[in-house]
């Protein structure tokens, strides 16, 4: 379900854009980044986060980590995690897989700005096998993202 929702995305709103699906799993940025040939910080990884009472998604590249001071300051406050079982209910997408296309349930995404020094990033497509080659600014057009600097 959660590729075939990011496929209907894909098909609804960008149908130039191609999703890569492999046999091995691209479940972490470290099996991304050897499986597509690319270094670590071209993996965009896509972050679930609660902040106050609001889930957003946060993406930024592979190897990069968050702030948590530039956090709060970015979204207003203090952000947690959600659960593997949260992140499946709120986003529909496995975790490995999370993408901010073809959510289960409207989020707000941002895009950290360490993602603006690649021309292209692989973000995962819905599942631990598939993945998607965009623009950093293309990826912010599609999902209506806010830019941030929200890493360290």
């Amino acid at each position: 379900m959660s590729l075939q929702s990011v496929r209907q995305f894909f098909a609804e709103n960008a149908p130039d854009i191609d999703i890569i699906e492999l046999t091995q799993s691209t479940a972490t940025v470290a099996l991304a980044a050897v499986a597509h040939h690319v270094e670590p910080g071209q993996i965009a990884k896509t972050l679930s986060l609660k902040v106050k009472d609001e889930v957003v998604l946060v993406v930024a590249k592979g190897d990069a980590r968050l702030d948590n001071k530039k956090l709060k300051t970015a979204l207003g406050a203090k952000a947690r995690m959600l659960s593997c079982d949260e992140v499946v209910i709120w986003t529909g997408h496995p975790v490995g897989g999370v993408c901010p296309f073809g959510l289960e349930n409207p989020l707000t995404v941002y895009c950290d700005i360490s993602l603006k020094q690649y021309a292209e990033v692989l973000p995962a497509a819905g599942s631990i096998h598939s993945a998607v080659r965009i623009s950093p600014e293309r990826l912010a057009e599609l999902t209506a993202a806010h830019w941030v600097d929200v890493c360290q």
